[in-house]
This record gives structure tokens, sequence and C-alpha cells, in this order.
């Protein structure tokens, strides 16, 4: 199961994780079974993951302005692998998946279209808290 290290020690973490990627690269991704991740994910070694609470700035700050993106949203408890929650800029924890996401732990698929303001809309009925 999933954990989060916080000031009460480690929790377990139902909540679903949510991956941005470019539509054409999830197609590929459900086609072999799994997503091995971004060229960003690929350098880093790891894919990234948000939060609800983080989507809107993971957009702003990493996807502002592209196009024909999806929002995967994913079980965490369907997950073979342990999915990290390790610090990243301002100390905020975000979820990290060191191995590929294998396509049956997304629960659903959502396209993120930008706006005449630049900005993604999120799916309809996604409160981002």
């Amino acid at each position: 199961r999933n954990r989060v290290v916080g000031k009460q020690g480690w929790a377990i973490m139902d909540e679903p994780i949510y991956k941005i990627c470019a539509r054409g690269a999830w197609e590929n991704a459900c086609r072999a079974g799994y997503f091995t991740g971004s060229p960003d994910d690929l350098r880093d070694g790891f894919i990234h993951f948000s939060t609800a609470e983080q989507l809107e700035g993971t957009l702003a700050k990493h996807f502002a302005g592209q196009v024909d993106l999806v929002l995967v949203q994913v079980d965490p408890r369907a997950l073979a692998m342990e999915v990290r929650w390790e610090a990243s800029t301002g100390g905020k924890l975000y979820p990290h998946l060191y191995g590929p996401l294998p396509t049956a732990a997304a629960v659903r698929i959502s396209p993120l279209p930008l706006g005449a303001d630049g900005r993604h809309s999120l799916p309809e009925g996604f409160d981002a808290c």
C-alpha cells in the first residue's frame, strides 16, 4: 500500500494521483499496456504525478500553452510498486513512481483543453480543492 510521510508518521494513501501527458503518448501506452514516462520522467528516472490539489500549479508551471494533453487519474492501490512521496520545490511532497505505469491502473482519462487565456480546463465534475 502507498504511504505518505507526514507529521504523524506514515499514512496510507488511497486518494487518486494524476499524470498529465500528451494524448499520443498515452495512446501508445495503451497499445503497449504500460506508460514508461514523458521525456522529463525518463530524464529524472521516475514518473511524476500530482495530487488533485497540485494539478493547477503543475499545469501552469510545466504545461503552459501545450495542446492535446490528457489527464490520467490513477488509483495508487492498483500499482504493484509503491509510490514514493518526495519533496520538491518548496518542500511539498509529490508522488513519484520508479517504474512503468500499467495502463490498467488508470481509472479515468480526460482531455485537458487549452482555453483562450492559455490555461487548461480541468474535466467537468473535477474538484481541484
